[in-house]
C-alpha cells in the first residue's frame, strides 16, 4: 500500500520560537455537540492570535458521525446510535469509549499551508505511535487515514481514521485510533465508505494496550513530527 502522501517530508514543525502546543486530555465521555462547539471556539481563538495551539485528546460515548462526503446509504443502521452532521473531510465514521480521538487545533501559517501535508504528517504521526507497540502503520494509495496488514484475512484492517476541517488556516477535527473500542459496532455503517475492508484495533491485534500507553504513544511520536508540547488542563 503506497500512496503520494508519502512522498511529503513526515514533519510539519512550528516556526522557530513558537509556543509549544498544548496537550489536553479529557477524563470521562465528552459530550460530541459540546466538544465541537469548543473546538469552533478555540479556533477562532487561534486564528486571532489569542490562543496557542492544541491537541485535544478524549473518547466519545458511542456516535455516528457524518462528513461532507458521507452517502446516505453508508448508514445501515441510523436507530443505533446518535448521528452528528460533521463539517470535516470524509465519510461515515463511528466514535466510542475505547477509541482516542485526538483533536487537532494547529495553525498551519506558522508551519506550511499545505493540507495535502498536514494530511501526511497526520499519518507519520499515527504510523510512528503505531510502531511503539510493534505494529506497522501503512497508507492506503486511495483511502487517507492508517491500516494494518491481516494476513489472516487476506487484506488490510484499518486501525486509524482521519477527518479535518480548515479555517483561516487553523485545522480542527483530526484522528481516531482504535485501542479497545467495540469493534461491532462499526457493523452500523460503511466505515469510510470502504466496504472491501475491516477495522481493527490495538487488542484485537493482540496488543493489550491502556489508554495512558496509547496517549504516551502519541505524545513521543507528536513531538517528533509536529513539535515540543506541554501538558494542560483540559
Amino acid at each position: 500500500m503506497v500512496n503520494i502522501r508519502a512522498d511529503f517530508a513526515p514533519t510539519l514543525p512550528a516556526a522557530p520560537g513558537s509556543a509549544p502546543v498544548e496537550w489536553a486530555i479529557s477524563e470521562g465521555l465528552v459530550d460530541y455537540g459540546d466538544a465541537v462547539a469548543a473546538m469552533d471556539a478555540r479556533v477562532a481563538e487561534i486564528a486571532a492570535g489569542r490562543a496557542p495551539e492544541r491537541v485535544w485528546l478524549l473518547e466519545h460515548p458511542p456516535l455516528y458521525t457524518a462528513g461532507t462526503s458521507a452517502r446516505e446509504a453508508d448508514l445501515i443502521e441510523p436507530d443505533r446510535f446518535p448521528v452528528f452532521r460533521s463539517g470535516r473531510g470524509g465519510q461515515f465514521t463511528y466514535h466510542g469509549p475505547g477509541q482516542r480521538v485526538a483533536y487537532v487545533m494547529l495553525d498551519l501559517n506558522r508551519r506550511t499551508p499545505d493540507v495535502r501535508r498536514f494530511v501526511a504528517a497526520l499519518e507519520s504521526w499515527l504510523i510512528a505511535a503505531l510502531a511503539a507497540f510493534a505494529i506497522r502503520g501503512e497508507r492506503s494509495e486511495d483511502q487517507v487515514g492508517v491500516w494494518v496488514r491481516r494476513p489472516d484475512k487476506g487484506g488490510h484492517d484499518k486501525i486509524a481514521a482521519i477527518g479535518i476541517r480548515v479555517r483561516h488556516w487553523v485545522t480542527f477535527h483530526g484522528v481516531s485510533l482504535n485501542v479497545d473500542p467495540d469493534l461491532s459496532h462499526f457493523s452500523g455503517i460503511v466505515p469510510c465508505g470502504v466496504r472491501a475492508r475491516g477495522v481493527t484495533s490495538l487488542v484485537d491485534l493482540g496488543r493489550p494496550v491502556t489508554m495512558p500507553e496509547a496517549d504516551s504513544a502519541l505524545r513521543a511520536a507528536f513531538e517528533t513530527t509536529f513539535g515540543e508540547t506541554v501538558a494542560v488542563t483540559a
